[in-house]
């Protein structure tokens, strides 16, 4: 049992070492460009990948501001799509479960704005169609992958992909939320600063 649990850290430890930092950056910049031209982000994924999607707008709207959330000063504009799961539904039901992103997206989407979509094999058609809404209108996407990237990770204009055997869901999954977490942090940092340095 603890050689199965030292391997599988070993596994973890070595993706994070060998993270895309410059598609992480350049995410970062994207990110930051739409914070300062108003517009919105948006994100969202299937499963485990939906619920780091909820997780992303969580902290980008409260933990990212949380030494300053008293002071009136803009903050991130981030949903999940579908934003409800009544919605969700709706989509699937009546539409199919295809279009369960790619619907509310094209309702709202504008080219201020920037896309996160989150697939571990990247190939869901329900995130390619949404990719391909956002693709169509001019809106950057960035696309968090795993295994061999998929359709996603050719299609995306941020390519963040953590590199795994087909089927290693897990650490892809863990890997994406600790990419999540370190823009959470810079973010956090980054606004912290320009709270002490207004102050001064």
């Amino acid at each position: 049992m603890e050689e199965f649990i030292r391997k599988f850290g070993e596994r973890a430890a070595e993706l994070l070492k060998r993270l895309p930092a410059g598609e992480i950056a350049k995410a970062l910049s994207i990110l930051q460009a739409t914070y300062e031209r108003d517009g919105r982000i948006y994100v969202f994924g299937n499963g485990g990948s939906w619920a780091i999607a909820g997780h992303w707008v969580t902290d980008f709207n409260k933990t990212v501001f949380s030494a300053h959330l008293d002071e009136h000063h803009r903050r991130f504009r981030i949903s999940r799509v579908p934003d409800t799961a009544e919605e969700l539904t709706a989509w699937a039901n009546d539409i199919g479960y295809d279009m369960i992103f790619a619907g509310p997206l094209a309702n709202v989407l504008e080219d201020t704005d920037v896309v996160i979509a989150i697939s571990s094999s990247g190939n869901s058609s329900n995130i390619i169609k949404a990719v391909e809404v956002a693709k169509k209108k001019n809106v950057p996407v960035i696309g968090l992958s795993g295994f061999d990237g998929g359709k996603l990770n050719q299609l995306a204009d941020v390519k963040i992909l953590v590199p795994t055997l087909k089927g290693d869901y897990e650490l892809v999954e863990s890997t994406h939320d600790t990419i999540m977490h370190l823009m959470t942090v810079y973010f956090r940092e980054y606004f912290a600063h320009l709270a002490e340095t207004n102050q001064s």
